[in-house]
């Protein structure tokens, strides 16, 4: 199966068979940018119909305007600095292998860890509203989320098992269809809308409180959190890089249209549904949307029951696509030895099969065990932040170590464009301490156990001929040559 080792700066290469990795293969060509634009939307777009509003609690109406403005900023520079390292670096490890180029494998680890965590409680999350708009519309029955969270698991794994072509062309059915649903509930919301409700939150005795900032300045660094769940995930479009048709031009076109009907969807939403409920009505909602025109409209409606009912493929389009994240992130870790190796073998139909049941099987549990969709927003958002600083620091440290790595795409701006997400994003870091310690300790908890893992066990049996690590050896050989 291997060759002998190899010991290069601290870790341990062996050269694995073409038969190790001809069990690791996925299905190549089978995105183009436009799929990749709608992968990007399908990761993000459950942000529109739950989670947001958790931050007007801590913010009031004007904290959340200014966490999502600096959160959009933020995000905008980031996928502009990602385009660049996805043309420049087209893996499935993505983020990981970005890292893992310029930080090494310790910093290539790391960065995967923090986005294998992002991706395996997101799912659990949206799990958790998609059974809060299912018992709000009092189907079957229920009462309680967990058969949802277990349906909706066992069909949406299923489908990616079944190929990853049926999967995406499916997502991004069920990805147009939430946005047709987005549509129409902000049309339904404009004349109901009034200025006045955006403030109608108490005004506290904090530092700074005042009708446009209820919890003071305070509030909206604690925002920040639920800000960035309008736009959590966009960075997982270069994860299909192994499966793009041509991902050098590709990857850069399909991230950058897909974040900019984030951008446009964050704005009506934050704009509109507060404006026509009140801002005080949606701030502890499972189900902000459907409870946005209840509240409108004085009660139960057609709008309210289209909005609840075709909602939920907003949720179900995010919770579709992410568990495709995580399971390239998982395969792409696993398949170059950082975590065990058995996880990354794909089936007939070349996808990863364990790398897909694994973290469902968590996630689920997670949701069942928690019921807490704002728990496990905070801990992903935890993880996502992690990932920001080190992909940002990852492009900055490239375009000066590496000024003459091949760059199908450039980064506008260059490091200053990366260097604004890298500070905004060590500022969302801290913010997740802020606003829930108990859930911060606990994801750095795990974070850390990953980072031991490696470091006493898997840095000594990494796989040379991994896609991310090949460069290593290149890189030595250019050296013995100079």
């Amino acid at each position: 199966m291997v060759d002998a080792k190899r010991h290069v700066h601290g870790v341990d290469y062996e050269k694995v068979t073409a038969d190790y990795l001809h069990r690791r293969q996925l299905r190549s060509g089978t995105a183009g940018w436009i799929l990749l634009a709608g992968l990007g939307v399908a990761y993000v777009i459950s942000g529109d119909f739950a989670g947001w509003n958790f931050g007007l609690a801590q913010g009031g109406w004007g904290g959340l305007l200014i966490a999502t403005v600096l959160m959009a900023v933020m995000y905008t520079c980031m996928v502009f600095g990602l385009a660049e390292l996805s043309s420049s670096i087209p893996v499935t490890g993505a983020g990981y292998g970005f890292a893992r180029r310029a930080l090494g494998p310790f910093g290539g680890f790391a960065t995967g860890t923090a986005i294998l965590i992002e991706y395996a409680i997101a799912p659990a999350a949206i799990a958790v509203f998609i059974g809060s708009y299912v018992e709000a519309l009092g189907l079957f029955g229920l009462k309680s989320g967990w058969p949802v969270f277990l349906a909706v698991y066992v069909v949406f794994v299923g489908v990616h098992l079944w190929g990853v072509g049926e999967a995406l062309r499916l997502m991004f059915v069920i990805t147009g269809v939430a946005l047709a649903a987005l549509v129409v509930f902000v049309i339904g919301m404009i004349p109901r809308f009034n200025a006045a409700r955006l403030f109608d939150i108490p005004m506290t005795d904090a530092v700074g409180a005042s009708s446009f900032l209820p919890f003071g300045v305070f509030g909206v660094w604690a925002a920040l959190v639920y800000a960035i769940w309008f736009f959590l995930a966009i960075e997982g479009v270069p994860l299909a890089a192994e499966e793009a048709r041509d991902p050098k031009k590709d990857m850069p076109k399909g991230i950058i249209a897909g974040m900019t009907v984030l951008l446009l969807t964050a704005a009506m939403i934050l704009l509109t549904a507060p404006g026509g409920a009140g801002s005080d009505a949606l701030k502890e909602s499972g189900n902000p949307l459907p409870e946005a025109v209840r509240q409108a409209y004085g009660g139960d409606n057609l709008l309210a029951g289209f909005v609840n009912y075709v909602g939920l493929a907003g949720l179900i389009a995010s919770f579709f696509s992410i568990i495709y994240a995580y399971s390239r992130q998982l395969f792409a870790l696993s398949r170059a030895g950082y975590l065990p190796r058995w996880l990354s073998v794909t089936g007939r139909r070349h996808t990863p099969y364990l790398a897909l049941i694994l973290p469902a099987t968590i996630g689920f549990l997670l949701a069942a065990i928690t019921m807490d969709g704002d728990l496990l927003i905070q801990i992903a958002v935890f993880g996502a932040t992690v990932s920001y600083v080190l992909m940002m620091l990852s492009h900055i440290v490239l375009r000066r170590r590496e000024p003459n790595m091949p760059r199908p795409y450039r980064t506008p701006g260059g490091v200053i464009t990366t260097g604004v997400a890298l500070l905004l994003a060590l500022a969302a870091v801290v913010a997740t301490f802020l606003v829930d310690v108990k859930a911060a300790l606990i994801t750095a908890g795990i974070f850390v156990a990953h980072l031991a893992y490696f470091w006493f066990y898997s840095r000594h049996r990494l796989v040379a001929n991994a896609p991310e690590e090949e460069f290593e050896a290149i890189e030595r050989a250019e050296a013995e040559l100079a």
